[in-house]
């Protein structure tokens, strides 16, 4: 533990009018079993109550590593990802979304995977917070990504909302990503086709956990659809024609139709209201 001890990890947060989901987030990213070094909220033009809260949080916890930017020049994820990255100090760059909810323990084992200098990025499982059969179906997603990890022999697939890579493979890559301001691609595909262009090692750690929402289930099946048109539109862009990378994209095409039935019920069970007979005893 002596030699993960000495990797420092800043965490990077962007977020765009996540009012609903940034406190938790947040709050979740301080309370870590062994401390994060740095954690950086990229606000990217929010209109809603999303910068009071980070106020409020910064407030109540004056001693933590906690900042906040403002990225005003762009609207889209690219930009604000990229403001949060060059502003990191820490040798390790953590990246996840304002609907992220860090396992306790992420940190520590971000620190462990890093420990090893032969590792330049790392990525791993989830745990749908607000789905019905949670642990079930962690196991479940780490199968499935351990899986699509080993059979992506190239361009290993780094997750957005639960990744991490070193200060030094983000600055060698820095000019060479695309900016995407048509919105078209996964942006952390691309991030992951550029650290392998130039050597980078990615590995799959199942204990690097983070949990995230299910809400992407909500959309229409136009929406979603095009949501994962964006797997083969990024790969596209850079001129790679392996169909063992679609793999992803055809998972979650499969899985659409019974997880978003086991949302719906989720919700319906969550917002029922159980209403109570009036016994008149007089």
């Amino acid at each position: 533990m002596s030699e993960a001890a000495g990797v420092s990890v800043g965490i990077v947060i962007p977020a765009y009018n996540e009012e609903d989901t940034i406190r938790g987030c947040v709050e979740a990213a301080l309370g870590q079993t062994v401390p994060a070094d740095e954690i950086i909220i990229v606000d990217n033009r929010s209109r809603d109550n999303t910068r009071a809260i980070l106020d409020e949080l910064i407030a109540r916890h004056p001693h933590a590593p906690l900042r906040v930017l403002s990225q005003e020049s762009e609207q889209g994820i690219t930009p604000t990802r990229n403001m949060g990255f060059d502003a990191v100090e820490s040798d390790v760059i953590g990246r996840i979304d304002s609907d992220t909810l860090l396992e306790p323990n992420w940190v520590e084992q971000v620190k462990r995977v890093f420990a090893d200098p032969g590792v330049h990025a790392a990525t791993g499982p989830v745990i749908y917070y607000d789905m019905p059969l949670r642990r079930y179906m962690a196991r479940a997603d780490d199968t499935m990504r351990k899986a699509m990890f080993r059979l992506a022999t190239s361009y290993k697939f780094l997750f957005g909302t639960n990744m991490a890579l070193r200060k030094d493979a983000w600055q060698a890559i820095r000019d060479e990503v695309c900016l995407d301001s048509d919105d078209d691609m996964h942006e952390d595909i691309d991030l992951s086709v550029h650290l392998y262009d130039q050597g980078f090692r990615a590995i799959y750690s199942s204990q690097m956990v983070a949990g995230m929402s299910a809400r992407r289930l909500e959309d229409n099946p136009k929406d979603f659809y095009d949501y994962v048109q964006r797997f083969d539109r990024t790969y596209r862009h850079h001129g790679i024609r392996k169909r063992r990378l679609r793999a992803p994209a055809w998972v979650y095409l499969a899985m659409y139709p019974i997880a978003k039935g086991m949302r719906w019920s989720h919700k319906l069970r969550e917002n029922q209201v159980f209403k109570i007979p009036r016994i008149d005893l007089r």
